[in-house]
């Protein structure tokens, strides 16, 4: 039962070592450095922070199923097309980048996956012809999408609703 179950410090003193958490079966909670949260993975730190290394796992892989798929049969429409509306969607929705606190530099590792994935797409290295082409696919990569998503979730918790207003604390 406790197996899942695991403790984690976020502050100012989270490397301060802490005593060991006892349940009433006797069973001591260990202390982590990362805990796995309803697929979001919060890290250890000084503000609360959100680790970002599975959603490029876990979109690499998407990226790669839909790439050896109809990556070279498909025109680069349908790819981009298919990209968008499944692998970003799905990340943005299960990794919580709409709801979670996120520095540039986070979202910024998730946009290089995409970049990288648009010079695979169209066979260049060339960072400006991957910023056209995503231009002209009008393409939005995860830190807009990211924020755009962040904008209309804070409405939605400022919101003058019932429901809105109890679950505004919990933010």
């Amino acid at each position: 039962m406790f197996k899942k179950s695991c403790c984690i410090r976020i502050g100012p003193r989270n490397r301060a070592i802490c005593v060991l958490i006892c349940c009433l079966s006797g069973v001591s909670l260990p202390w982590a450095d990362e805990l796995r949260y309803l697929g979001i993975f919060v890290i250890r730190s000084r503000v609360l922070k959100i680790s970002l290394d599975h959603a490029q796992k876990v979109f690499i892989a998407l990226q790669m199923l839909f790439f050896g798929k109809v990556g070279r049969v498909a025109n680069e429409d349908v790819v981009l097309q298919l990209l968008s509306s499944k692998c970003l969607q799905f990340i943005i929705v299960c990794f919580g980048l709409e709801v979670c606190p996120f520095v540039t530099s986070d979202l910024s590792s998730l946009d290089f996956v995409i970049n990288r994935f648009f010079m695979k797409l169209f066979k260049t290295n060339n960072f400006d012809v991957v910023k056209t082409c995503q231009q002209y696919f009008n393409f939005e990569i995860l830190s807009t999408l990211s924020t755009k998503r962040s904008a209309s979730f804070e409405n939605f918790s400022s919101s003058e609703n019932v429901f809105c207003e109890h679950t505004r604390y919990l933010i």
